[in-house]
């Protein structure tokens, strides 16, 4: 409002939880009552993880995949049906890189993104009568962000010690920046991260024999290093 021509008109806030699925038709409903339209949707809720697969109990993986994947096709099937009445609207979903790759320490995590990732680029294909409906993957890297000391750890009680040095990362309004370039030019997918993390998506695209290797020496050090309780930077969400 300060730095703005908006009005509080303008703006309305919810409440929202990902996980109670039987909210989000309601909340879109709201939003229609408020507003008339849903031009786009950005979906950028979720957490990350910091365990080993043989120390993680399975209900943080439950944990995982409900409020990052089910919890965000949940509300898209709610803002889509507006969105197809209109034929009209664009749908961005804050994947990551590790959608398109995998890394130690968060199987859980790189499974959320991979499947969001399938999803969306499936659904993308039964739109095609829908040519004004966009649907935008936005992949980041390392970001700036509250993301590490909210992550999943081995079990749903416990909550990771040291979040780290954040000052690698890339600064969170440069992510913004280019996350709102990728949306105005409708891109259907957009890796938004830094040098080297950069380099490792696109040996994993296109080299893939290469990237194996290079995870496997990086992974085997920044489990190393989790196991010393020491906060690798390696692909760090």
């Amino acid at each position: 409002l300060e730095i703005s021509n908006l009005s509080e008109k303008d703006i309305l806030v919810l409440r929202l939880d990902l996980t109670d699925r039987s909210s989000h038709e309601a909340a879109t409903n709201s939003v229609l009552k408020h507003f008339g339209r849903i031009d786009v949707l950005v979906n950028n809720g979720g957490r990350s993880q910091r365990s080993l697969f043989v120390d993680t109990n399975l209900d943080v993986y439950n944990a995982i995949i409900e409020l990052n994947y089910l919890g965000t096709i949940s509300l898209t099937k709610y803002v889509l049906n507006h969105m197809i009445q209109r034929r009209k609207g664009k749908i961005v979903t804050v994947s990551s890189v590790m959608g398109i790759m995998g890394a130690p320490l968060a199987t859980g995590y790189c499974a959320s993104k991979h499947a969001l990732q399938g999803f969306f680029n499936s659904l993308r294909t039964e739109l095609t009568d829908y040519p004004e409906i966009s649907i935008i993957n936005i992949c980041p890297g390392p970001v700036q962000s509250k993301i590490i000391q909210n992550v999943f750890t081995e079990n749903l009680a416990k909550s990771i010690e040291n979040s780290g040095d954040q000052s690698h990362k890339m600064p969170t309004d440069r992510c913004a920046r280019l996350t709102l370039v990728s949306t105005a030019n409708n891109l259907k997918e957009a890796w938004i991260s830094d040098h080297p993390y950069l380099a490792v998506c696109y040996l994993w695209q296109y080299a893939p024999t290469w990237a194996w290797w290079l995870m496997n020496r990086m992974g085997k050090r920044r489990i190393q290093n989790f196991k010393s309780g020491v906060v690798s930077a390696l692909l760090s969400p």
